[in-house]
């Protein structure tokens, strides 16, 4: 019997392909393995389940360690392709919060980027970011007033971070702060891998009069190295509809709104 004719056989070649590539698409895996897409989409689900890969639509790529209480840093391409279409669906919902006229200020994270695609019953904003993609999809309504905050550029983020980023923040009162975390806890509130990040977050929560944090719910229940700010100053959490029941109990009973979404 060939090996890959058993699922534990099976599914170990699909780790070591991820190992090889870094992805794996479910309609190849089908045609290598003679499977159906079901019984792949079966070895995906259950290779999740032990964190020893991170399902994207179409397939899988590899990031046990993202799985892991303690968060590391990614890059953003790899961010953008996880949990995706959450992430669509809870930047649907967060641009509901907008109105004409307002000032808002996006960070760098996948899911605050969402909010910016989403911008299309407006014609009166003012965008600032320190995002590099939320400049570059504000610059496609061709009708906004769109700022990006001057300093050092963190090329795994894609993010303008550093001392004259957060000078420049100081010169500006937001309506709302549109936030995506790497992680949080309603213990230890939110957090990032990277130092720089999470200072220039801090300023941002500063200017800002509400704070709107966005995240899928794989965030929940994790912490990074660097603080950004305890659960308190946050006034909403939007996120998917897996939000475990007693989290949003807690933020409840702290009288933050809390929104789930179903992607």
């Amino acid at each position: 019997m060939d090996i890959y004719d058993s699922a534990q056989g099976r599914r170990s070649a699909i780790l070591q392909l991820l190992k090889d590539d870094s992805s794996v698409n479910v309609s190849e895996l089908s045609k290598r393995f003679g499977v159906s897409e079901v019984t792949i989409r079966k070895d995906l689900r259950i290779l999740k389940e032990r964190k020893l890969l991170v399902r994207v639509h179409g397939g899988a790529i590899i990031g046990a360690s993202s799985m892991a209480d303690e968060v590391e840093e990614r890059h953003v391409n790899f961010k953008k392709l996880v949990n995706a279409r959450e992430k669509e669906a809870i930047g649907r919902a967060a641009a509901a919060h907008i109105k004409n006229g307002d000032t808002i200020l996006v960070d760098s994270g996948t899911t605050a980027l969402e909010v910016v695609k989403n911008l299309h019953r407006f014609d009166d904003l003012t965008i600032i970011t320190n995002s590099i993609g939320a400049v570059m999809e504000a610059l496609k309504y061709k009708r906004f007033r769109v700022i990006l905050l001057g300093g050092a550029v963190r090329e795994s983020s894609l993010s303008i971070v550093g001392p004259l980023a957060e000078s420049n923040l100081k010169l500006f009162y937001c309506d709302k702060l549109f936030l995506g975390v790497d992680s949080f806890s309603v213990e230890t509130g939110l957090s990032t891998p990277s130092v720089e990040e999470a200072s220039t977050n801090q300023v941002m929560i500063s200017r800002a009069r509400e704070v709107i944090a966005v995240f899928d719910s794989s965030k929940v229940n994790k912490r990074a190295l660097a603080f950004i700010a305890e659960t308190e100053k946050i006034h909403t959490v939007i996120t998917d509809n897996n939000l475990p029941a007693n989290v949003k109990r807690q933020l409840k009973g702290m009288k933050i709104n809390v929104e789930t979404v179903v992607s």
